[in-house]
C-alpha cells in the first residue's frame, strides 16, 4: 500500500498533541495566577482617597474604637463610612487649619459628604451583613487584617468565594468572644477549636450545611 504521509508525520502529530496539552496547561496556570494577583484582587493596593486618612494613627496610636467612625457596624449590613461631622468633632480643634484637611472642612461647610473610595467592594450578587458577623464573634481583623497598623488602608484578603466558604465550613477556627471583636491585639489561643466550639453553642450559630447554602450569601 502506498504511504500517503511521510513517517515523520507521526512524530509531528505527537509533538503537536503534547505541545497543545502543555500550552493549555500554561495558559490555565497564567490565568489562575493573574486571577489571584493583586492586579485583580487589589490585595495590598492602596486606593486614592479624598483625605490621607491613617488608621495606624487614629485606631493604633490614638486608640479610637472602630465603632466611633463605623457607627452602624453592629446594627446593619453596612459598617458605615464616617460622616464629616464625626471628623470635625476632633478636627474643629485639632489640626483645624491643616491644608490636608481642607476637603473635610469644605465638606462640613457645604454639607456634601466626602467621596471615600471603597477598599472592600463585594459584587452586587453577594450579600454580606457586618452586624451578623460581629454578633457571632467574628473579629474585624479576621477579614480586614491589622487595620490599626495601616497608614493607608488596603485589603489583606482576596474576598473570593472559596475564602468565605472555608470560614463558613470551619467557623470554630475563627470565632472569638464578642467583647474581643474590636480588639485588634487579640490572638487566637492554643485551645481555639475548643473555644470556637463553645462559642458556636453559646451564640446559637447554625450548622455548617446551612452556612454554605447558596441562599446564605446569594439572595
Amino acid at each position: 500500500m502506498r504511504r500517503v504521509f511521510h513517517r515523520s508525520a507521526n512524530t509531528l502529530s505527537r509533538v503537536t498533541i503534547f505541545g497543545f496539552v502543555f500550552l493549555f496547561a500554561a495558559v490555565l496556570w497564567i490565568t489562575i495566577a493573574i486571577g489571584r494577583s493583586s492586579y485583580v484582587t487589589d490585595v495590598g493596593v492602596a486606593r486614592p482617597q479624598p483625605v490621607p486618612f491613617s488608621h495606624q494613627h487614629h485606631a493604633g496610636n490614638v486608640g479610637i474604637d472602630c465603632r466611633y467612625c463605623h457607627v452602624t457596624v453592629e446594627t446593619s449590613a453596612f459598617a458605615g463610612m464616617p460622616a464629616t461631622q464625626i471628623c470635625m468633632q476632633c478636627h474643629s480643634q485639632i489640626w483645624s487649619t491643616s491644608p490636608l484637611l481642607e476637603p473635610v472642612r469644605a465638606s462640613f461647610s457645604s454639607g456634601h459628604p466626602l467621596q471615600w473610595t471603597r477598599v472592600h467592594n463585594l459584587p452586587r450578587f453577594t450579600y454580606f451583613d457586618h452586624s451578623i458577623h460581629v454578633k457571632q464573634g467574628v473579629g474585624c481583623s479576621t477579614c480586614h487584617g491589622r487595620v490599626d497598623q495601616m497608614s493607608e488602608t488596603v485589603a489583606v484578603k482576596p474576598m473570593y468565594m472559596e475564602w468565605c466558604v472555608d470560614c463558613h465550613r470551619n467557623v470554630g477556627k475563627y470565632l472569638r468572644p464578642r467583647e474581643e471583636v474590636f480588639n485588634m491585639n487579640w490572638q487566637l489561643p492554643a485551645n481555639q477549636l475548643a473555644l470556637g466550639g463553645k462559642l458556636i453553642a453559646d451564640y446559637h450559630i447554625k450548622d455548617a450545611r446551612s452556612l454554605i447554602a447558596c441562599s446564605t450569601c446569594h439572595r
